[in-house]
């Protein structure tokens, strides 16, 4: 598939109309209506209805629009890192993470690196886990931080000593928050936010135990921040990892308390095993792999 061809695609997504889309790119409409006839001939789908002032896309048009978006970005990422190869270490570092307590150590070590390589710049991505591997796998991000378990057949990575401990967000007039700590017995019964990502929800399954199957899961929250204002309203109380965000939260509007037995886990600095990168990306891994060696990535 001819890139070029997809820069064309996007654009008449982008401007909704052929010609509009011709002039932007200073080639003729017909030129342009061929180019994308034989892309969907090509792909033997169709793109686009093409309505009397507007063309919308299909249901196979919005699928090609989400990759093309993904190949042009890791397209322009890749030019930009050629073109930073030289000895002199500039460009921008992807890095992809939850919001997770560790993202401290993180803040300090991008710090540290500034310091050293003031003309390296960064692109964060805050998403779950799950979202962050697929871009890592696809070669969007460069780094991630992420929680325990890692398969360590795909990663190398360094592990951080901040534990991130579960627990349940609830409204400050709630009673549960007369109590020190939160059990499986305490939530049994009541409307529970919780994250969609199997493995952490099998986590918390084993940590329920049996009173697991008495859980009312109104719904899921791939984010705590999204949780947290459902819980403001009084939709129910979600379980999250505390993380950074539990500093910003408004404790008039909302307050945590932790699980018991106490639920934990780690997090990680992480990157794909045998992957090329730039320049500043391997310097970057090099200035993890120094801080983790020194012991400075204690908190």
């Amino acid at each position: 598939m001819d890139i070029r061809i997809l820069r064309y695609f996007l654009t008449v997504v982008r401007e909704g109309s052929i010609t509009r889309a011709a002039e932007v790119l200073h080639i003729t409409q017909p030129t342009l209506s061929r180019q994308l006839a034989q892309l969907e001939e090509d792909l033997s789908i169709k793109l686009f209805d093409r309505g009397a002032r507007r063309i919308t896309l299909t249901n196979e048009g919005m699928l090609l629009r989400r990759r093309a978006q993904e190949i042009m970005e890791l397209v322009d990422k890749t030019e930009q890192e050629l073109s930073m190869q030289e000895e002199l270490v500039e460009g921008c570092i992807s890095i992809g993470s939850g919001e997770l307590a560790a993202v401290r150590q993180l803040a300090k070590l991008i710090s540290s690196f500034c310091q050293k390589y003031p003309l390296v710049t960064y692109d964060l991505f805050t998403a779950n886990a799950d979202q962050v591997k697929e871009k890592m796998e696809s070669g969007l991000i460069d780094i991630g931080l992420l929680l325990e378990p890692v398969d360590i057949e795909k990663y190398d990575y360094i592990r951080l000593n901040i534990g991130e401990q579960w627990a349940v967000l609830m409204r400050p007039d709630d009673p549960l928050t007369a109590k020190e700590f939160v059990t499986a017995k305490d939530l049994s019964g009541l409307p529970i936010i919780m994250t969609k990502r199997s493995n952490v929800e099998n986590e918390l399954r084993n940590w329920f135990g049996d009173y697991f199957a008495s859980l009312n899961i109104l719904f899921h929250s791939n984010l705590p921040a999204n949780g947290a204002i459902m819980v403001q309203e009084g939709l129910g109380y979600s379980l999250v990892i505390e993380g950074v965000t539990s500093a910003l939260w408004d404790k008039k509007k909302i307050c945590s308390r932790p699980l018991y037995p106490e639920l934990a886990t780690t997090s990680v600095l992480a990157w794909k095993r045998h992957q090329p990168c730039s320049n500043a990306v391997q310097r970057f891994i090099e200035h993890i792999k120094y801080f983790s060696d020194k012991k400075l990535l204690e908190d």
